[in-house]
This record gives C-alpha cells, sequence and structure tokens, in this order.
C-alpha cells in the first residue's frame, strides 16, 4: 500500500480502510495467540524445543497489516491537519 493509492481516496474511504485494516489485524493477532498457546503447550509436553523457533516468524506475518494501518492512520492525520 503506497502513500500515492492512499493519496487518491476520500476520507471516508480512508476510515473504511483503516477499520477493515484494523479489525483483520486484531482478529489475525487473537488467532496467533491462540496458536502460540497451544505450541507452547505442545513443546512442553513433547519437549521438542525447537518448534519454539515458529514463534518470531509468526509474528512477523503481522508486520504488513500494521504497516498499513500506520500508513493510513498518517494519511487521515496529514488530511485533518490540512
Amino acid at each position: 500500500m503506497k502513500n500515492n493509492k492512499l493519496s487518491g481516496l476520500t476520507l471516508e474511504e480512508l476510515y473504511k480502510r483503516k477499520k477493515t485494516l484494523q479489525g483483520a489485524t486484531i482478529g489475525f493477532g487473537i488467532v496467533m495467540v491462540i496458536a502460540f498457546s497451544i505450541l507452547i503447550y505442545l513443546v512442553f509436553q513433547s519437549k521438542k524445543f525447537g518448534l519454539l523457533a515458529i514463534m518470531p516468524a509468526g509474528f512477523m506475518t503481522l508486520l504488513p497489516g500494521i504497516i498499513g494501518l500506520s500508513q493510513v492512520n498518517a494519511e487521515i492525520k496529514s488530511r485533518k491537519s490540512n
């Protein structure tokens, strides 16, 4: 998501995109917390601690949603200041 693409949207469309991105990021985050809880349980149950290496990569999958959300918030903030 580039700023050029965001600059062509109206303020209402930006708020809609913000709400969608925020909901998707929160929903995906909740699913990841549940999955990581199950993973931690399985790691300690089976004593295969190498499975913990999955967790940092899992958190990196949230980054595109967070970056997109911050770009939309920055565009909304810049429009409100004008």
